[in-house]
């Protein structure tokens, strides 16, 4: 077992499938995939899963691929002290929804670990592709939420994916609206106080079952819905059209200034948020560096 093979198997798994990732090595696809079973004939397992769609982990493979990562940070630390190298693979990947507790937690993680070299990975992206990303070890850390609707179908889901869902708080459902809207004068809102304006969400495109929408009461009718791909397409429609979003009430003024406030939403109903990791992988040290300072940052909020 050499460290070249651990990286190739690293690449193989980041790409998705052989054939990208000799691309991205700069390798002939023979090549990788000589290395790669060489490396499963040594180790006595089967590590990768070939399918007509591309390749997945088996169970060994899963656990296996989060020791190889460990070994190569730790050999990557050790190069970038002592021989002034730049780290080539990234020291963490992260998948969440649009909260900017999850980027806090990275810029802090970057600013207390991050060295004077590093690479990194936060991915706001759809809730079907966070169960995805970490179910095959793309990201070792998810964050989404779940509530009374929707903890029946995920719960499903993350079980047959051999996910963990760890909660990190439950909180009183917001809206984030714009600091010149006429609602942002209440201390709480109505349902019916929200008909008039705009309902923002997020897409969540071949997947957009009320079941994975990132906004609780999406089965709620509205008569104008917007359906946006970022926060900062749906923080400048909260400040062009009056829109609103529903999420947890949690939002950094440090990153995102003060032109977006959280009101409270009066409805029976609470959000839970927390993290997903997979089952059969060990979290790397940087992934648990990383847990701690999403935890310190929630705490430094007052969560209702």
């Amino acid at each position: 077992m050499s460290i070249t093979q651990l990286k190739y198997l690293v690449a193989v798994v980041k790409a998705g499938s052989i054939n990208e990732a000799a691309k991205s090595l700069y390798i002939s696809q023979p090549t990788l995939s000589k290395a790669i079973k060489e490396l499963e004939k040594e180790m006595g397992i089967t590590i990768l899963m070939r399918t007509s769609t591309g390749i997945t982990l088996s169970t060994d493979g899963a656990e296996f691929l989060s020791y190889a990562r460990q070994i190569i940070e730790t050999v990557e630390l050790l190069e970038n002290k002592y021989l002034d190298r730049p780290y080539q693979e990234q020291l963490l990947s992260v998948s969440t929804q649009h909260y900017s507790f999850s980027v806090d937690a990275m810029v802090k993680l970057i600013e207390h670990h991050g060295g004077d070299k590093y690479q990194f990975s936060l991915r706001e992206t759809r809730t079907y592709e966070i169960i995805e990303d970490v179910k095959n070890l793309k990201s070792e850390i998810g964050v989404m939420y779940m509530n009374n609707f929707n903890e029946k179908i995920l719960n499903q889901l993350l079980k047959e994916s051999q996910l963990n869902f760890e909660p990190l708080f439950t909180a009183q459902p917001h809206i984030f609206i714009s600091k010149t809207n006429p609602l942002a004068q209440k201390s709480i809102v109505s349902l019916e106080d929200l008909k008039p304006y705009p309902r923002l969400s997020f897409d969540q495109g071949d997947n957009n079952s009320f079941f994975f929408s990132e906004e609780i009461l999406s089965t709620l009718e509205s008569p104008k819905n917007i359906l946006v791909s970022d926060r900062a397409t749906i923080f400048n429609c909260m400040i062009g059209l009056n829109g609103y979003t529903i999420s947890s009430g949690i939002l950094s003024e440090e990153l995102n200034g003060t032109d977006i406030i959280p009101v409270k939403l009066d409805v029976d109903d609470k959000i839970t948020i927390g993290t997903v990791t997979n089952k059969k992988a060990i979290l790397s040290r940087v992934a648990l560096l990383y847990l701690d300072e999403l935890k310190n940052t929630i705490e430094s909020y007052h969560i209702v």
